[in-house]
């Protein structure tokens, strides 16, 4: 039986965010005309929140031994953040927010088959099974018809 659980409101709520925070940061973009710039100051008011709730929580660093045992790819993450949200900041005006999202979900519908397929960085091992590729194929045809009309 499936239930709802506060983890699925806050997928709701994360994906509520992403084709807000595209218009928002594609209208900041009509001032600064800087995708770049716009993405650094998206990333620096974020950064400011982030520390301010850090230290409201006392959040403590890593032990410096624990930072060097840790493999090199997870200092990545704000790179391809990076790059996602200069993409979005192209992509909001140009595909509208619908068109935007429906590509961005094929993209990571497709990277997520790869990532559990081979059970990359630190993801349990989902083999891609004829079901899951059938969904997938859905998704991308409802883009499809998402971007022709």
């Amino acid at each position: 039986m499936w239930t709802f659980s506060p983890l699925l409101l806050l997928a709701l709520v994360a994906g509520f965010c992403l084709p807000t925070q595209a218009g928002v940061n594609a209208r900041l973009n009509l001032l600064t005309r800087s995708s770049i710039l716009t993405a650094a100051i998206s990333f620096a008011v974020g950064t400011i929140v982030l520390l301010v709730y850090a230290m409201i929580l006392k959040t403590s660093l890593p032990a410096g031994e624990s930072v060097s045992r840790s493999p090199w790819w997870i200092w990545t993450g704000g790179m391809i953040g990076a790059i996602f949200v200069v993409s979005t900041i192209i992509l909001a005006p140009r595909l509208g927010a619908v068109a935007m999202v429906a590509w961005v979900v094929a993209g990571q519908m497709l990277a997520s088959l790869v990532l559990d397929h081979f059970g990359l960085i630190g993801y349990p091992i989902h083999p891609i099974s004829g079901l899951r590729m059938l969904g997938v194929a859905m998704l991308l045809g409802g883009v499809i018809l998402i971007r022709w009309f």
